[in-house]
């Protein structure tokens, strides 16, 4: 039996369907496989090894799997370098090697390049990441974060650079911290400002992942001695009034002279956030003297304070595709922000960067530009945030692609690196020298591999509302005409997330790649709820809108169908977490729309998802079941809740990972044992699940494992051969 075809069904009593309906706001909401969600039950155990054995034999009769894996090990066999860091006399940048499983991070000074944090040296299972790292100012100590089995609970430690000693640590709790170093004083006290939950003895055991704070830490102390900054009340606020969520995130930052100190604070992934400014001179560093920059706007806000002494506000307060503000640090409120970069007609404000060394000129901003999701950049006069006339006010890029972020050295310079990534292009760093005006590249990864010819365009379909969709696809180069159309239709994968504000922008994929080059089209929507065309785009796909993402993503698939790039028969939609949520969506609204469905580390159970990982930290992005008005906005596409008995499901494939602090796995079992009862098809049901990783980070061949699953999982669901 060919693998692509074959209903995938447990026996009966393996994954008995409860008559559990619990009444929620009226309404009454059945529930049959909520068993499921306890990994430990017996029942659950017994039915996932059950679940195991199914993957491992549909697995190994998949055509072309091991093909697939070697070509997707070849194209990921690039080593990869991130941009340099500067700290006095020493440079930091991670570096991985053509045949490393992991990155490391290094240090270059006097006396060479050597490693300061190799994960796999630490573990070499290979299941310990590096989440995280912040060279002191001076550059002779290093924060750094570890995560083992994929949790992303990071661990923080402190390292001397010169011997690579530990010299502080472990600091547990500190996930998603930033580290803000004050620099040394002399007087042999080393300290840093960084992001840490309560000890979970102070605490419900459903609250353990959330109530953070922001403390002051000194390098070597007991972290029970550190001093809580930020976090309980507010300051300036009156005695008795309500503290933060508990789900509150904080940033903090600190100028590199330990002047300034910035806090922020934003409730789980809100688009909004409130912010704080201290004048560290003659304070306490325990106590800084904070006050409000921000508070209670509807807007993301980041502050800092330059070396000009001015308050500078990146935001997209009355600006949905970004500005730059600048004030008076003594009067920081916005009532007193005067714009040096306005908002822009038709391209999102990303990023800035300063160069004020003295042998310019005159100081310059460097500004980053998106487009839809393709990124430019300009060059302004810092004072005035006038562009500068020509040529000179603008930096050609290598080609159309992502540039990521504008490092400088961080004290006063000429020098500006970036990186840059295209859809061939593995990611590669760049200088540009503002007193020449020369771009160059500075590093690339150290492994060249051979990509296959392909094309790359930027199609346009309408949503059910008329609203534009834009799609990047990618096709191998003797597959189009003269005109760019398709010779014939092919079998495609649709990629998608919608969610968030993260935008879909080209990068280097091995997987798309691997795809392409065995003949199939690869295609990435940009659908509402992401950032490619800002904080209206993304606030058109969440709450009570969601369902636009959905309507997106649909009107994305018929037209490859009508334009001729695919047949309903040849298409399979692969998202994850978010874009989990968004293809098993797509799945239980339209499954006739698609040959196969790829859904990783889904969020599938919409009712229940604020109680699980960290689900109750995303209800700004779609709403809770606690508010009867978002419980029915909630029910009424939760994939889990729509699946309907008879039904003729495409193919699907689950992939989840049993370290997932992020979205429980219990959301793919319970739809995945919804739809092997009720799909009246032959197609198969599957769940792959992996051990020992989490949502994020992972190594090379882990990663090139699963991304050959996926893809010999999609080409039998569309009769692509890749076993030639």
């Amino acid at each position: 039996m060919h693998p692509a075809t074959g209903a995938v069904r447990p026996p009966a009593d393996l994954a008995p369907r409860l008559d559990l309906v619990e009444e929620l706001h009226g309404t009454p909401v059945p529930d049959p496989y909520r068993w499921l969600e306890d990994a430990d039950d017996p029942r659950t155990r017994e039915w996932s090894r059950w679940q195991a054995a199914a993957w491992e034999d549909w697995a190994g009769r998949a055509p072309g799997r091991e093909r697939l894996r070697e070509r997707v090990g070849q194209l990921m066999a690039t080593g990869s370098v991130g941009a340099p860091v500067h700290r006095g006399a020493r440079v930091f940048r991670t570096r991985r090697a053509v045949d490393g499983e992991l990155g490391v991070l290094t240090v270059t000074d006097g006396a060479g390049t050597r490693t300061l944090v190799d994960p796999l040296a630490l573990d070499p299972s290979g299941t310990t990441t590096l989440d995280a790292w912040r060279p002191s100012p001076e550059g002779d100590l290093l924060a750094y974060q570890l995560s083992e089995g994929g949790t992303e609970e990071s661990v923080l430690r402190v390292l001397d650079v010169a011997t690579g000693e530990v010299v502080d640590g472990p600091l547990d709790r500190a996930r998603y911290s930033p580290v803000a170093w004050l620099p040394d004083a002399g007087d042999g006290e080393r300290r840093f400002y960084y992001v840490r939950r309560l000890p979970p003895e102070q605490l419900p055991e459903g609250e353990r992942q959330y109530h953070r704070r922001v403390w002051l830490h000194r390098v070597g102390a007991d972290p029970a001695t550190d001093v809580e900054v930020f976090g309980g009340p507010v300051p300036g606020d009156p005695e008795g009034a309500p503290p933060l969520p508990m789900t509150t995130y904080y940033g903090v930052w600190t100028s590199r002279d330990g002047r300034w100190l910035v806090v922020s604070a934003a409730d789980g992934t809100a688009p909004r956030n409130d912010v704080w400014l201290a004048d560290l001179r003659g304070a306490d560093p325990a106590r800084p003297p904070l006050r409000e920059v921000v508070r209670g706007l509807d807007a993301s806000t980041g502050v800092w304070v330059g070396r000009d002494g001015r308050l500078y506000a990146f935001t997209d307060l009355d600006a949905p595709r970004g500005r730059l503000a600048v004030a008076d640090p003594a009067t920081p409120g916005p009532e007193h922000w005067r714009d040096l970069l306005p908002q822009a007609r038709d391209a999102l404000l990303e990023d800035v960067a300063v160069l004020d060394g003295e042998e310019l000129e005159r100081p310059l901003l460097v500004a980053g530009w998106t487009r839809h999701a393709l990124s430019s950049l300009s060059v302004h006069e810092l004072a005035s945030g006038q562009r500068l006339p020509g040529p000179a006010g603008a930096l050609e890029l290598p080609g159309a692609g992502s540039v990521g972020g504008l490092v400088t050295r961080g004290e006063p310079g000429h020098d500006l690196w970036f990186s840059f990534t295209a859809t061939t292009v593995p990611s590669e760093v760049w200088h540009w020298d503002a007193r020449t005006g020369g771009l160059e590249l500075e590093s690339r990864p150290p492994g060249v591999v051979e990509v296959p010819a392909v094309t790359s365009r930027l199609l346009e379909c309408a949503s059910a509302d008329g609203t534009t969709v834009r799609l990047l696809l990618t096709a191998r180069a003797d597959a189009v005409d003269g005109a760019g159309r398709p010779l014939r239709p092919a079998p495609a994968v649709l990629y998608g997330y919608g969610g968030f504000g993260i935008s879909m922008s080209p990068h280097y994929s091995p997987d798309a790649l691997a795809w392409v080059e065995a003949g199939g089209v690869h295609v990435v929507a940009q659908l509402r709820g992401g950032g490619e065309e800002g904080e209206d785009w993304h606030r058109a796909g969440t709450r009570g809108s969601k369902q636009n993402v959905f309507d997106d993503f649909l009107a994305a698939a018929r037209h490859l169908v009508t334009e001729g790039w695919t047949t309903p028969g040849q298409l399979v939609a692969e998202g994850g977490s978010n874009g989990g949520l968004l293809v098993g969506a797509a799945l239980t609204q339209a499954p006739e729309a698609f040959a196969g469905i790829v859904c990783s580390a889904p969020l599938l159970d919409m009712v229940r998802y604020e109680r699980h990982g960290l689900g109750a930290t995303w209800s700004e992005e779609y709403g809770s079941a606690a508010v009867e008005e978002e419980f029915r906005w909630l029910l009424a596409y939760s994939p889990y809740h729509r699946v309907v008995e008879g039904t003729e499901y495409p193919a699907v494939l689950f992939t989840v990972f049993d370290g997932d602090s992020r979205v429980d796995p219990l959301h793919a079992r319970k739809l995945c044992a919804a739809l092997q009862r009720a799909t009246a098809s032959q197609r198969p049901v599957l769940l792959r699940a992996e051990g020992d990783v989490g949502h994020g980070a992972r190594s090379v061949s882990r990663s090139a494992a699963l991304a050959a699953d996926r893809l010999a999982f999609a080409a039998a669901a569309t009769g692509l051969d890749v076993a030639r």
